[in-house]
C-alpha cells in the first residue's frame, strides 16, 4: 500500500511538472518576458531608493541627538549585508526559484523599513542598525540578485539591453526618493508651540514607504518564473563566445577559472574608483567651484550656501548619469562586446582620473560634465557584468555564479571610500592607477572554452 502511495505521488507530479511546461508552452513567452522585465524594473525603482540614505540622516541627528557616526554607520551596514546578501540570494535563486526569493526580499525589505521608522519613533539606534541596516539589506540583496539572474534566462539575446535596463532602475529609485521623502518628512513633522521638535515626520515617511515595498516588491515578484527547459527566442542563434545552458558552470566550475577571478577584480576596480568618488564628491565640487568663482578667504553665510548648492547640484546630476549609463554601457555592450566596453570604461576614466589630479579640469562646469561621465561608467559597470559573466559560464546557475561575484560591491565598498579618506593627496593617482590594473585584466581576459578551461 504505501509503495502504491508513494508512486501515486510521484506520477502526480510528474502529471503536474508536464502540465505546468504545456501550459507554458501556450502562452505567448515573448510577451510574458517583457512582462518580467516590466516588473524587475519595478523592484530594482523600490530597492534602489537605499541610495538616498542621506535624505533621513540630518532629520534622524536633529531629532534625536545622535552624533553623525553614530548615525551614518547604518548606512555602512546596509552597503556591506548587500553585496553579501545578493551572494546567498543567488545560491538561493538557483535552488527555490526567482518568485520565492524575490517574495521573501520584498517582505525583509518591507519590515527593515517599517522597523525603522519605528526606530525612529523610538529614538532607539539599535532598532535602526537592526532594521534598515540588517533587515531591510538581507531584504535588498535578495531582491537585487534576483531580476538580474531571472532576465538574463529570459533574455539570452538581449541580455546587456534588460540587465541595463533593471539596474537602471536601481539607479533611478534614489532619484525619486531624494525628491519625494524631503516633502513628505517636511509634511509629517510636529513641532510644539515652543518650537520644540517632537517629531522628525521620518517614522510616517518610512511606515509608509514600507508598505508601498511590500506591496509593490511582493507583489511583482508573483510574475517571476524561469523560461521552459532549452527555450530560446524565436530567431535567435547564440554566438559562439557565449556558454550555453547545457553546458553552464556550477558555481564550483566558475571559481575554478581564472576567468571568474578576473571578472570579479573588474567589478572590483571599477566600484571602487567610483564610490570613492561618490564618498567626496561634493567636497571636490565645492573646491573647484571656488576657484572657478574666485571666492578665497572666510566666505559669507550666502556664499557657503551658494557653494554647497554647487556641490549637492554635481552630485544630483552625475546620479542621473549614474542611471543613464547603466542602460547605456550594456545596450552598447551587445553589439560592440562586454570586453571592448569594459576596456574603453577603464581606459577614459584613467585618464579622466589624471586629469583631474593634474588640475586640467579647473572648471566647474567642465569638472559637472566629467562627473557625469565617470558615474555613467561607475553604473557601467554593474549594469554589464550580470551579462559577461552569463556570457562566459551560462546561465544555467547564473544566480549563484554572478550572485558571488557580488561580493565584490562589498569589497569595493570598503577600498573606494577608504582610498579617497586617508589618501586624499594622492587619491585621485590611486583611482586611476585601480583603473589602468582594470583594463590591463580586460585586455587580457579571454573567455573559458568549455568546462574543461
Amino acid at each position: 500500500m504505501q509503495m502504491f502511495l508513494e508512486c501515486h505521488k510521484f506520477i502526480f507530479s510528474l502529471l503536474g511538472k508536464e502540465r505546468e511546461e504545456l501550459i507554458m508552452a501556450n502562452e505567448n513567452l515573448e510577451t510574458k518576458r517583457w512582462g518580467i522585465a516590466a516588473a524587475a524594473v519595478i523592484i530594482q525603482l523600490c530597492l534602489g531608493t537605499v541610495y538616498a540614505w542621506s535624505v533621513f540622516k540630518n532629520p534622524l541627528m536633529k531629532m534625536h541627538g545622535w552624533d553623525g557616526k553614530s548615525v551614518q554607520l547604518t548606512f555602512m551596514l546596509l552597503m556591506g549585508i548587500i553585496g553579501l546578501a545578493a551572494a546567498f540570494g543567488g545560491t538561493l535563486v538557483d535552488k527555490k526559484g526567482p518568485r520565492i526569493v524575490a517574495t521573501i526580499g520584498g517582505i525583509l525589505f518591507g519590515i527593515g523599513t517599517l522597523l525603522a521608522g519605528y526606530a525612529d519613533q523610538t529614538g532607539s539606534i539599535t532598532l535602526l542598525y537592526l532594521g534598515f541596516g540588517v533587515i531591510a539589506a538581507l531584504g535588498n540583496g535578495f531582491g537585487y540578485v534576483t531580476p538580474i539572474a531571472t532576465l538574463i534566462r529570459w533574455f539570452p539575446d538581449k541580455r546587456g539591453l534588460v540587465t541595463g535596463l533593471a539596474v537602471m532602475g536601481f539607479g533611478a529609485g534614489a532619484f525619486f526618493m531624494g525628491k519625494i521623502a524631503p516633502i513628505m518628512i517636511k509634511s509629517f513633522q510636529q513641532i510644539d508651540p515652543t518650537g520644540k521638535l517632537i517629531s522628525s515626520g521620518v517614522s510616517t515617511t518610512w511606515y509608509i514607504w514600507g508598505v508601498i515595498f511590500l506591496i509593490l516588491v511582493t507583489g511583482s515578484a508573483q510574475l517571476f518564473k524561469n523560461p521552459p527547459a532549452g527555450w530560446l527566442p524565436a530567431g535567435f542563434k547564440p554566438a559562439s563566445t557565449s556558454t550555453s545552458a547545457s553546458d553552464s558552470f556550477t558555481l564550483g566550475e566558475s571559481l575554478r577559472t581564472p576567468q571568474w577571478w578576473m571578472l570579479w577584480a573588474m567589478l572590483c576596480l571599477n566600484v571602487s574608483a567610483g564610490l570613492g568618488l561618490i564618498s567626496q564628491h561634493s567636497p571636490l565640487a565645492q573646491d573647484i567651484y571656488k576657484k572657478t568663482m574666485g571666492l578665497t578667504g572666510t566666505l559669507t553665510p550666502e556664499q557657503i550656501a551658494t557653494v554647497a548648492a554647487a556641490g549637492g547640484a554635481v552630485v544630483a546630476y552625475a546620479a542621473i548619469f549614474n542611471g543613464l549609463g547603466r542602460l547605456f554601457w550594456a545596450k552598447i555592450s551587445d553589439n560592440i562586446g562586454r570586453k571592448m566596453v569594459f576596456m574603453i570604461m577603464f581606459a577614459t576614466q584613467a585618464v579622466l582620473y589624471i586629469l583631474i589630479a593634474k588640475g586640467f579640469v579647473a572648471s566647474y562646469i567642465l569638472f559637472m560634465i566629467v562627473s557625469c561621465y565617470l558615474l555613467a561608467c561607475y553604473g557601467g559597470g554593474f549594469a554589464t557584468m550580470p551579462a559577461f559573466a552569463a556570457d562566459a559560464f551560462g546561465p544555467a546557475n547564473i544566480g549563484k555564479v554572478y550572485g558571488f561575484m557580488l561580493t565584490a560591491w562589498s569589497a569595493a565598498g570598503l577600498i573606494g571610500p577608504y582610498v579617497f579618506e586617508v589618501f586624499k593627496p594622492q587619491a585621485l593617482y590611486i583611482a586611476a592607477g585601480l583603473l589602468i590594473a582594470g583594463f590591463c585584466i580586460a585586455l587580457v581576459y579571454k573567455a573559458p572554452s568549455g568546462k574543461k578551461a
